[in-house]
């Protein structure tokens, strides 16, 4: 504790005194009201009705003062998970690194958390490598400010005033979208290697920059990354992924080296032929989706990524002789052994995947009956889009996948003609092949005077 006290002094030494929170009016936040949750301001207003402070914290604010729809509410208070629990008919206490209320509203879940400050005995709580395990030492308001990650994301809202507490200049930063780790670095990376990845994310997303003091131990400190349960690399993963500037977090990854211990596929995908091409236009499709609000596959995105390396490889053993469908089973589960571990892919995902790859190799040749049955398959949709990413990437024939595109558009009573009329070109033009393939050369005069 004596070196983080220091740590701290010299911080304030420099930074001047602390100046205490500034309260921000709507003039210079500019938070709409309109656009907050009105679920997670019932939560606020039945907390300060039992006598609690409560406001609305973290990602929400900083996307609403950005012009951003914020995905999920997140309540701040000075209660303590038994104390919000009863004031509320649906809400449960989860957590165990962090033990917080998740308060239920038909489909929408406020995640209310009580203020924290700094565990009296952190060695306690860490492991060797400074990573917090445990975090449920209670503190004051200001306490938790300084416990956030970022300035950008120390941010609360008081929907009864429409006023932002701003502890640590956040404001200032997000309005010039620079990224700043509060308190020294290191240490906060230590704690939490994920806020690496955060810091990466933000940055993407606000189209902004990581402050240079915040950005230089992240290559050293890479490694860390490798400590983090896989379930939580997951989760990161999917933001980094559908944060709606996917392609720049994945550059931005490799150029302070987080992509070996998270996505170590991405040297092997972007040296694959074609392969950068191939991922910066499923994720351009993915980003397009997200700033449209519409929803987004997980499995769809992994698939995409991983493509290449199985469309490779399933070449190399088709032109060995394999069969085509055998062989792209082959390569699908070759190269998901390989990175599933690594990208911390879950199962049900897993699944999916394989399913929108193996139909890959039966939308070319494939007749009446098999094509009902497809248009079954639950992953048949994704399946029709990836084709249509493989044609846009110039690998497979555009004519064709718009086919299956219009097939899957269809009305089911329209299904059956299209099918029929395709069986029926097929069979008119495959006369014309036999023909032509059986015709002899024709010889010349000469030769035919030739004798045997």
């Amino acid at each position: 504790m004596l070196p983080e006290t220091i740590k701290n002094f010299v911080a304030r030494l420099f930074n001047g005194a602390r100046r205490g929170p500034e309260r921000l009016p709507v003039e210079k936040h500019g938070i709409d009201r309109r656009n907050v949750s009105r679920h997670a301001i019932k939560v606020c207003e039945v907390l300060r009705q039992h006598g609690h402070e409560a406001y609305i914290v973290g990602g929400a604010v900083r996307d609403l003062i950005v012009g951003l729809q914020p995905k999920d509410f997140d309540v701040a208070t000075n209660a303590t998970p038994e104390q919000i629990k009863p004031l509320f008919r649906r809400a449960r206490i989860i957590g165990r690194r962090f033990r917080l209320v998740h308060v239920v509203f038909g489909p929408e879940i406020i995640e209310t958390s009580t203020f924290r400050t700094a565990s009296a005995n952190g060695g306690e709580h860490t492991d060797e490598h400074g990573r917090i395990l445990r975090d449920n030492e209670f503190g004051t308001h200001e306490d938790d400010a300084a416990r956030r990650d970022f300035t950008l994301n120390a941010l609360y809202y008081d929907p009864l005033s429409e006023e932002v507490i701003d502890f640590h200049r956040g404001v200032s930063d997000l309005q010039k979208r620079i990224v700043r780790m509060i308190g020294d670095p290191e240490t906060r990376y230590r704690e939490d290697p994920v806020r690496m990845l955060r810091a990466v994310r933000f940055a993407s997303k606000l189209s902004g920059t990581i402050e240079p003091a915040t950005l230089e131990p992240i290559r050293r400190l890479a490694s860390l990354i490798e400590h983090v349960p896989a379930s939580r690399l997951s989760d990161e993963t999917l933001k980094l992924l559908t944060c709606g500037h996917a392609m720049d977090c994945l550059r931005k990854l490799r150029d302070v080296g987080l992509h070996q211990d998270l996505m170590p596929l991405l040297d092997v995908v972007f040296n694959v032929p074609e392969g950068e091409e191939f991922v910066d236009l499923a994720l351009a499709r993915t980003d397009a989706r997200v700033r449209a609000g519409k929803p987004i596959s997980p499995s769809f995105l992994f698939a995409a990524l991983l493509w290449k390396l199985v469309h490779q490889r399933w070449q190399s053993l088709a032109g060995a002789g394999g069969h085509p469908t055998q062989s792209l089973q082959e390569a699908s589960d070759s190269v998901l052994d390989e990175q599933s571990r690594k990208m911390a892919i879950q199962r049900r995902y897993v699944a999916d995947i394989r399913d929108i790859w193996f139909m890959q190799a039966r939308f070319e040749r494939v007749n009446a009956k098999a094509i009902w049955r497809m248009i079954e398959q639950p992953r048949f949709r994704a399946a029709v889009d990836f084709l249509q990413l493989r044609a846009e990437a110039r690998e497979v024939d555009s004519v064709m996948a718009q086919w299956w595109m219009d097939l899957a558009n269809a009305d089911p009573d329209d299904r059956g003609p299209m099918i029929e009329a395709r069986q029926t070109s097929q069979r008119d033009r495959a006369p014309a092949l036999r023909k032509r393939r059986r015709r002899s050369p024709r010889r010349s005069p000469a030769a035919a005077d030739t004798p045997a």
